[in-house]
């Protein structure tokens, strides 16, 4: 047995454990980290090959492993733009140079240029929406661009559709040819009358009324008649652009919309074709007409405020009420999730260990789902993190002593001659 090889054991027994306090020391200082992942150290022998007739020491090798497929605690706040993941998957992010990483660090607040950025810097990775549904490449990161809520500030929207819905009186009177609304007359009359607020491609509103007129041309038959407002004369007939869309209507003996197909389309004013689907009307002896019509649209106005919905879906809120879709946060994950390479802002990046990155949105297949206006938390338990220290203290000064132990030996054996 080599006196130097004690002391070169006892030396790797307190490196391993210096190794060990270390991590325990970077588990201790991001206790309260958002999304931080354990570190552990692990001890395995290394054995010097030796004649059997001596031993000879051999020492202790550390491998530091993390533990980031244990998930941390997931805790609200106050902010929408915070996100937590349930399940399986990490926030694609990108730093100031476009690099990309993996993360589930999801503090994200808007910087100036309103694009979403965590604590550590990184900027929050999205597919646009404002050109129809994505094509999501499985194993790459293509398509990406960073999610920036001020695209979408002021917009406008033109009305393209719409939804009338209600009963008709089966008994309100029938409207003699020659004073039908779709005659546009001095002298036109109607069975009810309702006005209708749409936009045209640059957010004007255009005010329509639609008129609901019995007609006699059958028992159960009506027709629907739409004018713009403004060309209205005095308030009513007769309008001088004429109809924008006269809709005959039929009903069954059960008082069931027999017309096919249940829709109809209008020319906004200055702006697109809407269609407007009237399937869910019907005839009935109410005693009155109870119509209710409603149409998509709006004004320009700013972006209020951001929801953002399990399925990763990002919708702008408007000041005036108005929601829409533009953009789509992905998740990804690779085939073996623990052996990703941690770097500095909590973020992660892929080797040969870990495998190639899968992308896919959030509750789709093995992917978990977003949640908004909440953190997940570190995965380090305090009390575990204290007991493995003392334990590594201990270990250290037996470490130390054998080295000690080693050292007075060769004073003796140094001492022999004299």
């Amino acid at each position: 047995m080599s006196i130097f090889g004690i002391m070169r054991t006892g030396v790797s027994g307190m490196a391993a454990q210096g190794n060990k306090l270390g991590a325990v020391s970077d588990n201790i200082a991001n206790v309260n980290t958002v999304g931080y992942k354990r570190a552990s150290t692990e001890f395995s022998s290394l054995i010097s090959e030796g004649n059997h007739s001596s031993y000879n020491s051999g020492g202790v090798e550390t491998t530091t492993r993390y533990a980031i497929s244990d998930e941390g605690l997931i805790m609200g706040s106050t902010s929408k733009t915070d996100l937590a993941i349930k399940g399986n998957g990490f926030f694609i992010v990108t730093d100031a140079g476009g690099t990309s990483y993996m993360t589930r660090a999801g503090a994200f607040v808007p910087n100036g240029k309103y694009e979403l950025v965590n604590s550590a810097g990184f900027y929050l990775m999205g597919y646009p929406l404002q050109n129809g549904d994505p094509t999501v490449i499985a194993n790459s990161l293509d398509g990406l661009e960073r999610i920036n809520l001020a695209n979408v500030a002021y917009e406008a929207n033109p009305t393209t559709e719409g939804t009338l819905k209600g009963v008709l009186d089966s008994n309100s009177a029938v409207i003699p040819a020659g004073t039908l609304p779709s005659d546009n007359l001095a002298g036109s009359t109607y069975s009810s009358k309702a006005s209708i607020v749409t936009y045209d491609s640059l957010g004007n509103k255009k005010f329509l009324d639609v008129y609901m007129a019995k007609t006699g041309t059958g028992p159960d038959t009506w027709q629907a008649v739409v004018f713009n407002q403004a060309t209205a004369t005095a308030g009513g007939f007769p309008y001088t652009g004429g109809p924008l869309a006269t809709v005959p209507l039929a009903f069954g003996p059960t008082g069931q919309l027999t017309t096919a197909p249940a829709t109809f389309n209008v020319m906004i004013p200055g702006g697109s074709a809407a269609t407007i689907d009237f399937s869910q009307v019907s005839q009935v002896a109410t005693g009155e007409t109870a119509l209710e019509l409603s149409v998509d649209g709006n004004a320009p106005s700013a972006v209020d405020t951001v929801e953002i919905a399990d399925d990763g879906t990002v919708y702008a809120v408007f000041e005036n009420g108005a929601r829409r879709a533009t953009y789509r946060i992905p998740l990804a994950t690779v085939p073996s999730v623990d052996q990703l390479t941690p770097q500095s802002g909590n973020v992660y990046s892929v080797n040969n260990k870990s495998g190639d990155v899968l992308v896919g949105f959030p509750e789709t297949g093995s992917m978990g789902s977003i949640r908004s206006g909440a953190l997940e938390q570190s995965n380090v338990d305090l009390a575990t993190e204290l007991t493995l220290m003392i334990e590594s203290q201990r270990s250290y000064t037996a470490n130390s002593k054998v080295f000690q132990t080693g050292s007075e030996i060769l004073d003796v054996l140094v001492n022999l001659k004299r």
